[in-house]
């Protein structure tokens, strides 16, 4: 209802999508609000996923020359794993792994036969099992001394406080862009009010209220801005689309991680209504104030 209005309404205020500089900055608004409000979701997402899943995987290294003693321990570190309560798998590398792992660094040429690969197991824990990490450690090391375990969640703790560092970022900027647009709405009512001012003084004197004349000025803004942040929304999908293409590409388990979860994708779909939403509080608002001042 408030954004309806009669044949007669419309003729006073008239109106066009694709006048004025309002629609075109508020999609401008709306395309770096959306690129931002993906970002923030996608770093949250990526987040709580690499907490998740790197967070309770450990690597056990076996380091040695001789390579009947490495077989031996890494033998017995993966037997005693797996009696171990808390631990979900624990599987030793293969040699074909190991060198698929190797060839980023060394190259074909560097893969020697002859070239003694440490013995790698990698081992995936539960709650209780991150839990019981330490007791876990001491007996590895007791069945294989030369044994070095990584814990991956001390590698990645400090990734993942700048990931949600860059998501409270964009959440931030978001935040910014809604008060630019608010900002953009308030100059561009109070430029419609000083252009129909004979209009409204018209009105007025015909018996119009203030907020009979302030449906008018909401109404039209309202639509502007709905119309600037379907194009700016429609605009910023694109560019996520590509450039989660291109993420997908890149094959990292790190990098691939930063992906936008299905929930954010209704989440952006509603920005443009809540900037329409936005702009019919702030025009009402705006104009009702300067209508009251100038009585």
């Amino acid at each position: 209802m408030m954004l309806g209005a009669s044949q007669a309404e419309r003729r006073l205020l008239p109106e066009g999508r694709l006048a004025g500089p309002m629609p075109w900055v508020i999609a401008i608004m709306m395309f770096l609000t959306a690129l931002a409000a993906a970002g923030g979701l996608a770093m949250a997402s990526a987040a709580s996923r690499l907490g998740s899943d790197l967070g309770r995987q450990v690597t056990v290294q076996i380091i040695l020359a001789d390579p009947t003693q490495r077989d031996r321990e890494a033998g017995a570190a993966e037997q005693a794993l797996r009696a171990q309560e808390g631990v979900i798998s624990a599987r030793r590398l293969g040699q074909p792994e190991m060198q698929a792992l190797l060839r980023p660094w060394l190259g074909d040429a560097g893969l020697d036969r002859d070239l003694p690969l440490p013995a790698m197991i990698d081992i995936d824990l539960t709650e209780t099992g991150r839990d019981r990490l330490d007791r876990i450690a001491t007996m590895i090391r007791t069945v294989a001394p030369h044994a070095r375990i990584d814990d991956h969640a001390g590698f990645i703790a400090p990734l993942i406080g700048l990931i949600r560092s860059l998501g409270l970022l964009a959440g931030g900027i978001v935040v910014m862009m809604a008060g630019a647009t608010a900002a953009a709405v308030v100059l561009a009512a109070r430029s419609a009010l000083n252009t129909h001012r004979r209009t409204i003084d018209v009105m007025h004197m015909m018996g119009a209220t203030d907020v009979q004349v302030a449906r008018l000025f909401q109404r039209r803004i309202a639509l502007d801005a709905l119309f600037g942040a379907v194009v700016g929304l429609v605009a910023a999908i694109v560019v996520i689309v590509v450039l989660g293409r291109r993420i997908s590409q890149i094959g990292s388990g790190l990098v691939g991680s930063i992906a936008l979860p299905a929930g954010a994708w209704l989440v952006l779909l509603c920005l443009p209504v809540l900037a329409g939403l936005l702009a019919l509080l702030v025009a009402r608002v705006t104009v009702q104030r300067a209508l009251g001042r100038t009585l």
